[in-house]
């Protein structure tokens, strides 16, 4: 009886609380009913692809395992003409070419040696027919893979869908596949990055009527600066750095630290969850089980160490043996190769620094006001395109030299040999695409002297000083023109060469055949006349995004826009990619691969660098430790505990030394005496530093704001650094590498796979032992 009466008491309870949820909530399910009804009319999943209308792209739910011939009835085969696909078969087709023996001799050995010495002018797999169709796909379906992947992957009106990566491993490989996967992962996790980065702009945007600093720089008209270069350069009034003080808030403001930070948290979890996305993808592409030992020998290693050779330890079979003294020898003289040509680096960085020294007081003695004015900011500008135009060039020279370093280390594998590649590429574009900027961050107007004891360049030449308003502004243009101009070019250099060369050569078959003829050419005829693959597979791909990687996190404290930009930049770059790949180049030989490779342990070390610069940059570059310092102690506020943009009164004013005009040096004095400003000659002018004024007891020394200054730099630097690696290691050990429902299926794949293998023996033992009987054949002790 007690029992009912409590299950009742329920229910009624139960009754009571859905009716009054109800009541409640009617408001609230009436805007819902009109929520579902607008999304009644927009498409659903808009980014995902219509499976319906392209069936091709549902992959066959089965468990796989390496092939066996002696396994065979293992696995279900329909057609053995179809059992393995396109990219399979041509891949051992491929295998058995660069082996094979084509004439009596040493090296007389592969497809590679007969391409190499002009016997055959090239060597790719076929495409599946033509990418174009005069049907519909939605109506007549595709009519082959490279049909349907140019439809749902390199058309850029698919270009805010997701890619069918099932369907680009199918038709090029695991290789490019992940390519594609990890360029596609790259760019949804910019998303958030360039959101935040934008809201610190707009932050900056909003908040520069209130800031003090800013509103001291354009109300200072009675602080005259002293020139920044020698003789040519005049006295300025410090207002006339109006514009640039507050360009300077944009990016230099409250929520830059906040910036850092997140961006040095997002690196790791970006890298985190790719290491999960790979496994993920690696389980559905079968590359779990496929490791290293799989990996063939290159030929040209067979060729050289053929004599010698030694037992395999895992496989037991004899392969060809480099000597411990050989390899050594040849990666010492790597190294050195290594090390001369970032000194060939460092030296054209010292070029350029020369030329702005010199230059600055060229563009001050100018004849255009526009140019005169602004000399500084000129310098900077020609300086930067003048930066990449030599970068252009050496690249062209790096990559010859890591080309023959490469080949003379004799790597064993085809892996190791792209691990080589790309670690010397990536360390020569990576020191001469960012050497300038670290100048400009770190050292551009750290060690100048003051006026009066200028340091000078072998003694002639006077250091470059950084603008009133800061070195930021430097920096900032530094990043932005050699993100866009490199950006720019790569992606021309991508799709537009490609393009010209494909019309140049589709024009001259025109004249030579007409249309009617080549129309009527074969597939590997039309597949000629495209345009070859890089060299180096996916590497200039790959550089590409890892250099804008490290744009994106390196230096993104004093440039909070680098995450929009890139983001910007790889939504076109996919399906540029995309074209180029189905459209205008042969199609590459498909291989495998288990991950991204070194580009991998590359991130992780741009990663870590990231968390040393922006601390450096927000501590160094910026004013964001000097503002903190005066709010704290020097200011208004000094005392109470405050920060905010009350506590900033004069803090323009502290931040600025007195120097005293007749102390100036014969070769830095300059021409003009600023009697434009006061209607007498100048007694004193300011400049950028904290100094005893030139009457103190010690004129021109260091003053105690100085140190504390210095002391709360090195402080938030060892703060800051620990801090976010704290924050980094802690992600990186709560994220686990594989998903726990994946962890799962494989443990789950595995214990079935075993009952399958071993039911499939069970079943062949007792066939033959019928067939056995049948014969009239009897085995004592038989099993089972």
């Amino acid at each position: 009886m007690g029992f009912l009466l409590d299950w009742l008491h329920f229910c009624c309870s139960s009754r009571r609380k859905i009716y009054y949820l109800h009541r409640r909530y009617k408001f609230m399910n009436r805007i819902e009913k009109q929520i579902s009804r607008f999304r009644g009319w927009l498409p659903r999943k808009p980014m995902k692809l219509d499976k319906e209308t392209l069936p091709d792209l549902e992959e066959n739910d089965c468990y796989t395992a390496p092939f066996s011939q002696q396994r065979i009835h293992h696995f279900i085969i329909h057609n053995k003409d179809t059992f393995f696909n396109n990219a399979t078969r041509s891949r051992i087709v491929h295998h058995i070419l660069q082996r094979v023996k084509y004439e009596e001799g040493k090296n007389k050995i592969g497809l590679n040696r007969l391409l190499s010495n002009g016997s055959y002018e090239a060597a790719f797999p076929l495409h599946e027919g033509s990418y174009r169709s005069k049907n519909s796909i939605k109506t007549h379906g595709a009519e082959n893979h490279r049909h349907l992947l140019y439809e749902c992957w390199a058309s850029w009106g698919v270009w805010y869908k997701y890619q069918p990566l099932d369907l680009v491993r199918r038709y090029f490989g695991e290789k490019i596949g992940l390519y594609f996967a990890w360029l596609g992962w790259y760019t949804g996790m910019l998303f958030p990055a360039a959101f935040i980065g934008l809201f610190v702009f707009l932050y900056g945007v909003t908040t520069l009527s209130h800031c003090q600093v800013s509103k001291e720089v354009c109300q200072a008209t009675d602080i005259i600066m002293c020139p920044i270069c020698d003789k040519y350069c005049p006295f300025m009034r410090l207002s006339d750095s109006c514009v640039y003080a507050k360009v300077t808030h944009l990016f230099d403001n409250g929520a830059t630290v906040f910036f850092a930070v997140f961006m040095a948290v997002w690196a790791t979890v970006f890298l985190e969850f790719w290491k999960r996305r790979r496994a993920v993808i690696a389980y559905d592409w079968d590359l779990i089980d496929w490791e290293e030992e799989e990996e063939e020998i290159r030929p040209q290693f067979e060729a050289k160490y053929s004599k010698k050779e030694r037992m395999n330890p895992i496989s037991g079979k004899p392969e060809p043996y480099q000597a411990f003294a050989d390899k050594c020898s040849r990666l010492i003289v790597s190294a050195s190769g290594i090390f001369f040509m970032i000194c060939v680096v460092i030296a054209a960085v010292f070029g350029i620094v020369i030329y702005r020294v010199v230059t600055v007081s060229t563009f001050a003695a100018f004849k255009w006001a526009l140019i005169r004015n602004n000399s500084q900011v000129a310098t900077t500008g020609t300086a930067v395109c003048i930066n990449f135009c030599i970068i252009m060039l050496l690249n062209v020279l790096y990559e010859k030299v890591a080309l023959f370093l490469t080949n003379l280390e004799q790597p064993r594998t085809e892996s190791e040999w792209e691990n080589s590649f790309t670690l010397k590429m990536f360390l020569f574009q990576f020191v001469n695409l960012n050497s300038s900027t670290f100048y400009i961050a770190f050292f551009l107007g750290r060690f100048t002297g003051h006026p009066g004891a200028y340091l000078r360049l072998i003694n002639r030449w006077r250091l470059e000083e950084c603008h009133p308003s800061g070195c930021l502004i430097d920096l900032c243009m530094q990043m932005g023109i050699i993100m866009v101009l490199k950006q720019t070019w790569n992606n021309f250099m991508e799709l537009g060469y490609p393009l010209i060369q494909n019309w140049w050569t589709r024009r001259k078959l025109r004249q030579e055949y007409g249309t009617q003829r080549k129309t009527s050419f074969p597939q590997w005829e039309k597949d000629y006349n495209l345009q070859p693959m890089n060299a180096y597979g996916l590497f200039d791909e790959y550089l590409e995004m890892i250099l804008q990687f490290g744009f994106t996190t390196i230096f993104v404290a004093a440039f909070p826009l680098a995450p929009l930009l890139a983001l910007l930049n790889n939504i076109i770059e996919i399906r540029l990619d995309a074209y180029k790949f189905v459209t205008q180049w042969r199609r590459p030989l498909a291989s495998r691969a288990k991950d991204i490779g070194i580009w991998y342990g590359i991130l992780e070390g741009i990663g870590i660098l990231s968390v040393i610069t922006n601390a450096f940059v927000i501590a160094v570059t910026s004013d964001f430790i000097p503002r903190l310092v005066y709010a704290y102690k020097y200011g208004p506020c000094a005392g109470q505990g405050e920060a905010g943009q009350k506590c900033m009164v004069g803090y323009v004013n502290a931040s600025l030394s007195v120097f005293l005009v007749s102390d100036f040096e014969n070769r830095s004095e300059p021409t003009s005496n600023g009697s434009e400003f006061s209607g007498s000659p100048l007694k004193y002018c300011r400049y950028r530093d904290y100094r005893d004024p030139p009457h103190s007891p010690v004129p021109y020394g260091y003053t105690l704001q100085f140190w504390h200054v210095l002391a709360a730099r090195l402080a938030f630097i060892i703060v800051f650094e620990h801090l976010v690696f704290c924050i980094k290691h802690l992600i990186s050990y709560l994220i686990p590498d594989l998903p726990k429902d994946l962890r799962d299926r494989m443990r789950r794949e595995k214990y079935l796979i075993q009952e399958m293998m071993y039911e499939a023996e069970l079943e062949r033992l007792q066939k033959e032992r019928k067939e056995r009987k049948k014969n009239g054949k009897s085995y004592h002790n038989e099993w089972p």
